[in-house]
Formats: structure tokens, C-alpha cells, sequence
């Protein structure tokens, strides 16, 4: 029997010829991501250990992305212990350098590698055709301390992408699409596999984004088969892969869709599930209170182009906040020299340093009560950005930044 790329990544990291779905197998992590949310428990927990000790410190990577800077005393103790802790352990160290994701794609992650990340958007390294995927504090302190972790192996959905989406539609729509169309638990603890002609008219931005939010389909992880474009960004950033998978033509999917991109409209969640999507038109006229545009999802450099494009020499309508927020410090430093950022400053957007911001809702940005916020965050849930009585809705870039020039939900 064949078997998908999620069963041979698998398959490879527990050192057997074969996975299949509904297998259990004891795996070799390849790399072990951790951020400001929850390391400061790992830590605790560590130290509540008779004999502590990590197995591999290179395959490390801690990163300060949430609340940076700290907003209190109480989160300047956690990040203090973070610090402390991965300088006597000599763990690979990240602060202010950007949203956790964003610095593991540019900096760490290969394919074909198994890595479990304490955040759930860890599935967005299957843009590289890696296996990443989110885990509580206690999953990561074992694989910490031991090197492995058990999985049992989830079947795969195929989605074979075809054509290319049109002008002023994006990535973000297709995925918003597909969780509306399989709903927010259409693949509970499955791999959401992207393949297809398609596929090649896709950034590596676009392919981010669209892996990054498969979690918001309860997936357990998401893959795209490596092509050129995934090898021109790894080798781009000096990196060759561990392996590359691709699917047997005999391997068993649980299901398979075929997407025409040229058929995916601008799409909007509507508060407060991700899968409350309907067409962004059906939205238009809702007022709103402050826009943002970032997050792991959204704030890469090319999201940042399409905005700057939209709001130059524009204005933020009166009364509306517009946080502009790159998703890394490589991307802060792009985009001030192409000028994007004096475009959205004289627009009147706020430009921040990279960080979750409002997407993580516990720091800046946060909405009060009864406000509305459009975003390119992840999520959408009640009291996610602030107030448990706001509202927010999730939309591209596009009309993220359209909206935020009229003060209400809008097209570019």
C-alpha cells in the first residue's frame, strides 16, 4: 500500500519502512519550537524533575513573539525565566526578532523534518513540506528531555489546487473558503495535504499562509510537496532539505477535493467562529473600530506590498486604529527600504515592531468593549482581541486595509 507524505515523514522519524493511518509510532523529533505563551510552564515543570536534563539543546528553538515588549511585571518574570533559562542552557534564543513561525521558516525549518511546536499554528511548516505540528507543555518537556514523542499517525485530505486565483483575491481567501466548506472540525486530527498545477502559481507567502490557518480545520498538520519555488526560498536562505516526500500514487486518502482557484472570491469570517465565512461582499457597510494587519497568517512582505498599494495616498478613516505589524525583523527592515512603511505612516496607520499584537489579544492593540476589529489574525473567537463583548472579523490584507480607509468593512 502507498502511502501519503504525512506517513512517510512519519515513517522516516520512527525508523520503520511503513505508517499508515491509525498507526501508533514512537518518532525522533527533528526540532522543538517553544514561545514566551507557555515556556516559563515547560520550565517550572523542568525543575520538578528528579533527574533534568535536555537530550539535544541544538534542536532547541525558544522565541519571545507574544507579549513583547512585556506589558506587565508578571510577564517580565516569565520572559526573565525564559531568558535565564535558555543562556544556562545554551538553547537557540530569539527575542524581538519576530512572530515565532515567521522565524522558524526563515531561519530553521526543512523538508521532510517532524517538529512539534507549544502553538498550534506550528502546522504552517508543511509550506516546506515539513510535519509540524502543536503540542501542550507537557508533550514538548518529554520531547525535550527525551528526543522523542509517540503519534498515531492521521489519515490525510487532499486538496489538489488547480488554475490560479484572480487579480484581488489571495491566499487567505482560499483557505477562509476551505474551512467554511469542511467547517471547523472537517479535518480533526488529519493532515490537510496541497498538491496540483496549481500549487506552482503560489508564493511561499501564499503557501504559509494557507498551512498556517489548516489548524483552524482541526488539523493536526499540513504539507504541500516541495517544488521550485519551496527550493528556491530554502536555498535562498542557505538551507538544503532533510528529505522530500511526495505521495504514492496508490496512497489512501480519507478525502479529495478539486479547487479551481479561478472560482475563490475575497472571503470574510464573520465573529465568532473561522468557519463563519461568507463572501466579503455580504459584509459591506459593517462599521468598524481599528484594522490589523499581521500575525504569522499575514504580515509577511507581500502582504505588506498589496496594503501599501491599496492606502497610497489615502487616509485612515477618522476614528478608525490601523496597526501595521510585520511578522519578522527581516521583513520590518524589507519593507522600510521599498518605503511601504512611510506609506501606511503618512496614511496614518500605527506601525509597530513584530510581535502576535492584537491576533494574540492579550497586549497591544486590544479592543473594548463593543468594538469591531478586521483582521488578518488567526482567529476569531469571542474575546479573542480584547473585550469578550467585541467583534472580530477576518479578512486578506486587501480588505483588511480597504476597510480601514472607508471605517467599514469594504473591497479594495
Amino acid at each position: 500500500m502507498g502511502m501519503t507524505m504525512a506517513e512517510k515523514i512519519i515513517a522516516c522519524a520512527a525508523g520503520v519502512k511503513e505508517a499508515h493511518a491509525g498507526d501508533i509510532h514512537t518518532v525522533e523529533l527533528d526540532r522543538l519550537m517553544s514561545n514566551d505563551g507557555t515556556t516559563h510552564l515547560t520550565i517550572d515543570m523542568y525543575n520538578k524533575l528528579k533527574n533534568p536534563q535536555i537530550k539535544d539543546v541544538n534542536k532547541l528553538v525558544w522565541i519571545v513573539d507574544h507579549n513583547i515588549p512585556s506589558d506587565s511585571p508578571k510577564t517580565a518574570a516569565s520572559h526573565k525565566k525564559m531568558r535565564d533559562f535558555a543562556r544556562e542552557n545554551k538553547i537557540t534564543f530569539y527575542e524581538g526578532e519576530g512572530v515565532c513561525h515567521q522565524v522558524m521558516m526563515e531561519n530553521h525549518v526543512r523538508p521532510g523534518e517532524l517538529i512539534f511546536g507549544a502553538d498550534s499554528h506550528t502546522c504552517a511548516y508543511g509550506a516546506l513540506g515539513a510535519f509540524g505540528t502543536g503540542v501542550g507543555c507537557t508533550d514538548y518537556l518529554y520531547a525535550m528531555v527525551t528526543g522523542t514523542s509517540w503519534l498515531l499517525v492521521p489519515e490525510t485530505i487532499r486538496f489538489n489546487l488547480h488554475g490560479k486565483l484572480n487579480k484581488g483575491v489571495y491566499a487567505r481567501d482560499l483557505i477562509l473558503t476551505i474551512i467554511g466548506r469542511i467547517s471547523a472540525n472537517g479535518a480533526n486530527y488529519k493532515a490537510m495535504e496541497f498538491a496540483g498545477d496549481g500549487l506552482a502559481s503560489l508564493s511561499m507567502a501564499d503557501r504559509i499562509s494557507i498551512c498556517n490557518l489548516c489548524v483552524e480545520a482541526g488539523a493536526k498538520t499540513a504539507l504541500m510537496e516541495v517544488d521550485d519555488v519551496a527550493m528556491d526560498y530554502l536555498k535562498a536562505h542557505g538551507r538544503e532539505p532533510k528529505a522530500l516526500f511526495t505521495s504514492d500514487e496508490d496512497a489512501v486518502f480519507a478525502q479529495v477535493f478539486d479547487i479551481d482557484l479561478g472560482e475563490i472570491e475575497p472571503i470574510v469570517a464573520k465573529p465568532h467562529f473561522v468557519d463563519s465565512v461568507v463572501p466579503a461582499k455580504e459584509c459591506l457597510g459593517v462599521k468598524i473600530d481599528e484594522a490589523f494587519l499581521g500575525s504569522c497568517n499575514n504580515g509577511r512582505l507581500e502582504d505588506l506590498r498589496v496594503g501599501a498599494e491599496i492606502i497610497k495616498g489615502k487616509k485612515v478613516a477618522e476614528g478608525v486604529r490601523f496597526l501595521v505589524v510585520p511578522a519578522s525583523q527581516t521583513i520590518y527592515k524589507e519593507a522600510l527600504k521599498e518605503g511601504l512603511l512611510d506609506i501606511f505612516m503618512e496614511a496614518g496607520a500605527i506601525i509597530m515592531n513584530p510581535n502576535c499584537s492584537v491576533c494574540w489579544g492579550s497586549c497591544q492593540g486590544v479592543i473594548g468593549e463593543g468594538e469591531t476589529l478586521i483582521s488578518t489574525g488567526t482567529r476569531n473567537f469571542k474575546g479573542r482581541a480584547g473585550h469578550r463583548d467585541s467583534f472580530v472579523y477576518l479578512a486578506s490584507a486587501a480588505t483588511v486595509t480597504a476597510s480601514a480607509i472607508k471605517g467599514e468593512i469594504a473591497l479594495a
